[in-house]
């Protein structure tokens, strides 16, 4: 298998943490197993399932398991819905189930902390519908502000986008780049905001483009101001509305998790900790929600404060503990990353090595081998066999070289000297 295949399927793969939960008031504490979600995991999906495990409404078998794939949890929770909504068309539901690993599309309305904009045909909210399980979000207006008449109007997220690059095609790239709330401080009698700083610009506008700009102006700064997808306005509609041992998903900062307020201790409102840094950590299994910038403290079964093993985090918020984490097993395995580096080095540089000196025993053993054999060469005298064959071509070859003298010595006798008119080669 190729490494991006291993990689693929361990993704469809999540760790289980055992921890301590008291669904009852008074009641003693039950270990139950949670799904633990790694990074850029399906959290729509483990949160769906955590909380039908919180509930017991699925059961993962058998206890000692230490992982969960999601083909074994898909087959709970459609067994689940057909069990939970008999004689419903829950097709929807079933269909969105597979694209739950990819997340969901959710259009959180401003108005309202169980309001959103079903996209399609609603498959993703009617999954958790038929779960029954309360789908919520704190990003909410507060209806006491000027923000209210404007973002009532847009509504949902994806309006208030859209109107936003609208006006900024009107004013040819400069809203999302340079106008502020700052800029276009001040209150007409409507309450809209009026232009100041681009007074010039907006008079060259039509009535309906300067309305269109004004709004978005707004809109943009409250997007801006609430980037963590939630307000001490919704914060307290949240504390307000849920029922003491009520279990919901949460939508914030583009991420679904577990809330729940617990029907003993402070009244609070806590999310189930599902980070996979956390998946050794016995004690820290809530996260109080009491602030919107994430400055929140990590508690046990028993809501009492904790930090992680060692208390190494002691006195620091949760988000600075996940990132330290992060950090830390970062940097393990990117020493591990060098250390494994430097041992295929060394490996290699010894093969290379082992490989070099073999290559010199050889053309010494070569050598060695030429040496021997020219020196016993030299010690060995030349043999000459006799050959009487040889011996009568000499014989011959020494009668034709007497003959041969005989015949030019008569050659050179005066009768054969040239005579005038022979052709002499100079």
């Amino acid at each position: 298998m190729s490494n991006n295949a291993l990689g693929t399927a361990r993704a469809d793969v999540w760790l289980l943490k055992e921890i301590e939960w008291r669904a009852i008031p008074n009641a003693p504490n039950e270990k139950i197993k949670v799904i633990m979600q790694t990074l850029n995991g399906p959290c729509s999906f483990i949160a769906l399932c955590n909380i039908l495990i919180l509930r017991g409404d699925i059961v993962i078998l058998p206890p000692e398991r230490r992982e969960v794939a999601y083909e074994f949890l898909s087959a709970l929770v459609a067994e689940y819905l057909l069990r939970a909504s008999p004689g419903v068309d829950i097709a929807a539901a079933l269909t969105i189930l597979p694209l739950t690993q990819n997340g969901l599309d959710l259009n959180p309305l401003f108005t309202g902390l169980s309001l959103f904009r079903p996209h399609g045909d609603g498959g993703a909210l009617k999954l958790f519908e038929h779960a029954n399980i309360k789908l919520v979000h704190g990003w909410l207006v507060d209806p006491t502000s000027h923000e209210y008449s404007v973002l009532s109007t847009t509504q949902d997220y994806d309006n208030s986008t859209d109107l936003i690059v609208a006006a900024d095609s009107i004013t040819k790239g400069q809203l999302v780049e340079t106008w502020t709330v700052s800029d276009d401080v001040g209150e007409s009698s409507n309450g809209h905001v009026q232009s100041g700083n681009r007074h010039d610009e907006m008079q060259k506008l039509s009535a309906e483009e300067r309305e269109k700009v004004r709004n978005a102006v707004v809109v943009q700064h409250f997007l801006e101001t609430t980037q963590s997808q939630l307000t001490y306005h919704g914060l307290f509609q949240l504390s307000s509305e849920l029922r003491p041992g009520e279990l919901v998903a949460l939508f914030r900062n583009s991420h679904l998790s577990v809330l729940h307020k617990p029907a003993f201790g402070d009244g609070g409102l806590y999310t189930l900790v599902t980070d996979h840094v956390f998946a050794h950590e016995s004690s820290i299994v809530w996260e109080k929600l009491d602030d919107i910038e994430g400055g929140s403290q990590f508690v046990d079964a028993d809501l009492k404060p904790s930090v992680p093993v060692g208390g190494d985090y002691a006195g620091a918020t949760a988000e600075t503990v996940v990132r330290a984490i992060e950090n830390e097993q970062n940097a393990h395995q990117n020493n591990a990353d060098e250390a494994f580096a430097r041992q295929l080095q060394a490996e290699e540089d010894a093969r290379a090595q082992q490989l070099y000196q073999q290559q010199q025993q050889q053309n010494r053993d070569r050598r060695a081998q030429v040496e021997t054999s020219v020196e016993h060469t030299r010690q060995q005298p030349q043999q000459i066999e006799y050959d009487p064959r040889q011996e009568r071509r000499y014989s011959d070859e020494h009668q034709r070289n007497s003959g041969f003298t005989q015949r030019a010595n008569a050659y050179h006798t005066p009768e054969k000297r040239k005579k005038k008119g022979d052709c002499n080669i100079m």
